[in-house]
């Protein structure tokens, strides 16, 4: 079983899978009067057709048990999915590319510092939402509409991956 090495979330290391949501390095312009800085567009919700709706949702999660093994990912065909974080806790995030099947090879874990969103692009492939600490909070950017926007994949017991955190 291979163990997935754990990166340092950035916007380029995140690319091929969606957006880092975050202020550090971003542009920025007032508002207000001058009291507040804008940080504009920071990630575009996907919508695959006219009739889909952008959501925002709070999801409150718990900690999974460590080492985790990861055994299935999942996608959103339809839309693009953000999570970001409420309480300022580090989280990871599982990914592979999208595509009909993900490898075992092509997955790669990041942590958020806690300061950091992600934007997953539609399709990419990612694992349910990974939280280091119980009862965090994450406010979600997604997708409502008609058909299916959520596939599962599930691996092989050989393509098992194993995801051992250090403890933060």
């Amino acid at each position: 079983m291979r163990t997935l090495t754990i990166e340092p979330l950035t916007k380029a290391a995140f690319a091929p899978f969606g957006d880092v949501i975050e202020t550090q390095g971003s542009a920025h312009f007032l508002i207000n009067n001058g009291s507040t800085q804008r940080f504009d567009r920071l990630a575009d919700v996907q919508l695959a057709t006219a009739q889909d709706q952008a959501v925002i949702s709070i999801f409150r999660a718990q900690a999974l048990p460590m080492p985790l093994t990861v055994r299935m990912l999942e996608r959103h065909p339809l839309g693009s999915q953000a999570f970001i974080p409420l309480l300022g806790k580090a989280f990871l995030i599982v990914v592979a590319p999208a595509g009909d099947v993900p490898g075992s090879g092509e997955v790669r874990a990041f942590l958020s510092d806690g300061q950091q969103g992600i934007n997953y692009h539609r399709g990419v492939w990612h694992h349910p939402i990974l939280a280091l600490h119980d009862d965090d909070g994450f406010l979600v950017v997604d997708r409502k509409g008609p058909g299916n926007n959520c596939d599962e994949f599930f691996f092989e017991e050989h393509d098992l991956l194993l995801l051992a955190p250090r403890p933060c």
